[in-house]
């Protein structure tokens, strides 16, 4: 974040606003996404933050072969084909037409299909108790601007016994500028202040909107919700790992963390 543009920062925005900025926003980006991220990423490979966790190596969501799995918020959607190459029955979903367009691109090219929703998160078009495991790894939730009722409708659509696993930015990092060097290090703003960081195009129109939720928030909506909250994790910038994304660095990683890995459970 950065204070010195009066179009950029801390601002409240309504639910409409917020909806209409992340499907422009990611519907714009989507090809620059791509081309900036795409080979970390992969086309078949499931990365959960930018630490570069592999669920293969964390297994967060449990044993997937033969789950109804789904992905909340999928991009171009290469975590859910790594799943169906695990036995997973996956289905990937996304508010943004133009990731969902990558995704079909990645499915033909990777030849492992799978079934690709254009959905809001908040409406998500499944039957209650249709899956046994749903995640999003940076996906939806800090785009909502009522993460509580994203967390309720996927609790609807999580059978008794499923598994809801999210990857966020972690909260601790609204304190600093989004900055990867020395900048980054300073803390200038209230981690309690709920207001979203905004970008706004010429005349105030929110073009790029995302929400700031404390840890508690987050553990008091999953639980709300009907979750119970199994683990929290904080994956450690690894040895080696030299990649700069965004506002990810070794610098920062070596510091404090970057990501915040929420695994909670369906009773």
């Amino acid at each position: 974040m950065s204070d010195d543009d009066p179009a950029v920062g801390p601002r409240s925005v309504t639910d409409a606003e917020a909806r209409r900025a992340s499907r422009g926003w990611w519907d714009k980006d989507a090809d620059a996404y791509q081309a900036e991220h795409g080979e970390f990423l992969g086309e078949v490979d499931f990365r959960w933050c930018p630490e570069g966790l592999r669920e293969a190596d964390a297994h967060l969501l449990g044993p997937v072969s033969g789950r109804r799995i789904i992905e909340v918020g999928a991009g171009a959607a290469a975590a859910a084909r790594w799943l169906a190459t695990q036995g997973a029955q996956v289905v990937a979903t996304d508010l943004s037409g133009g990731m969902l367009r990558h995704a079909v691109t990645q499915n033909t090219a990777s030849g492992v299909r799978l079934p690709l929703v254009q959905a809001d998160a908040l409406a998500l078009p499944f039957r209650t108790g249709a899956f046994d495991i749903a995640f999003t790894a940076f996906g939806a939730v800090p785009f909502v601007a009522d993460s509580a009722a994203l967390m309720r409708e996927v609790f609807r659509v999580v059978r008794p016994g499923g598994r809801w696993v999210f990857a966020v930015t972690h909260p601790m990092r609204w304190i600093f500028l989004d900055d990867p060097g020395e900048g980054g290090l300073v803390a200038v703003h209230s981690y309690f202040d709920r207001r979203p960081y905004v970008e706004t195009a010429p005349g105030g129109t929110p073009t790029y909107v995302e929400q700031h939720r404390t840890l508690g928030d987050r553990i008091r909506e999953l639980v709300a919700a009907g979750f119970v909250l199994e683990d929290l994790v904080e994956p450690e910038w690894p040895e080696g790992h030299t990649q700069v994304w965004g506002q990810w660095s070794p610098l920062r990683g070596r510091l404090f963390p970057g990501t915040a890995i929420f695994v909670a459970a369906r009773p």
